[in-house]
């Protein structure tokens, strides 16, 4: 199991038609590998680094022992629940704008790029077909999502998504999923 320190990761599944999904974005704070071990189910899914990240790795035997040791069942729990509901959020359906914007802060957020340099613009190592997997929408209408969201200074790139002004965005998207 791995403890995310600090970086931004990404939960890919391989599919067997060879496809890629990406099904969550994780960062520091966060925990990886932690249902298989609950659970002693298989993973399911691999990540990859969004960008350089410094992880924490725990046997199954520490982490149970840990979370024993800490009372911590309860709470693992909720976490587990709390990613559900994201992951819901961001397929749910509804206005693909609202749901574009919300994941871009939140990417922003983790990434803690943004933290010390908010007159520095964010650069997120995401492409439209990623965010479109992740959204479950096409990557046309990311694309046309990104463009709309460029009144907030979010420029698409081919590899990445950058953000000049976080501020704004944050705005927009509070207003929109309000």
């Amino acid at each position: 199991m791995l403890a995310v320190l600090s970086g931004v990761a990404k939960v890919v599944r391989h599919e067997r038609d060879g496809g890629l999904t990406l099904l969550a974005f994780r960062g520091p704070g966060e925990l990886l590998g932690e249902v298989a071990v609950l659970d002693d189910g298989v993973r399911l899914a691999n990540v990859e680094a969004l960008s350089s990240c410094v992880v924490a790795v725990l046997s199954k035997t520490e982490f149970l022992g840990f979370a024993a040791r800490h009372d911590l069942f309860p709470v693992l729990v909720r976490y587990a629940l709390t990613r559900l509901r994201e992951s819901d959020q961001a397929r749910g359906g509804g206005d693909v704008l609202a749901r574009l914007a919300a994941v871009l802060v939140r990417l922003a957020d983790i990434s803690g790029q943004a933290a010390g340099r908010p007159d520095q613009p964010l650069e997120l190592a995401l492409t439209r077909h990623e965010l479109a997997q992740y959204l479950q929408t096409s990557r046309n209408t990311i694309t046309s999502k990104l463009a709309e969201l460029e009144c907030c200074r979010v420029e698409a790139r081919r590899t990445r998504i950058v953000i000049h002004d976080l501020a704004v965005l944050r705005q927009v998207a509070a207003s929109l999923n309000g």
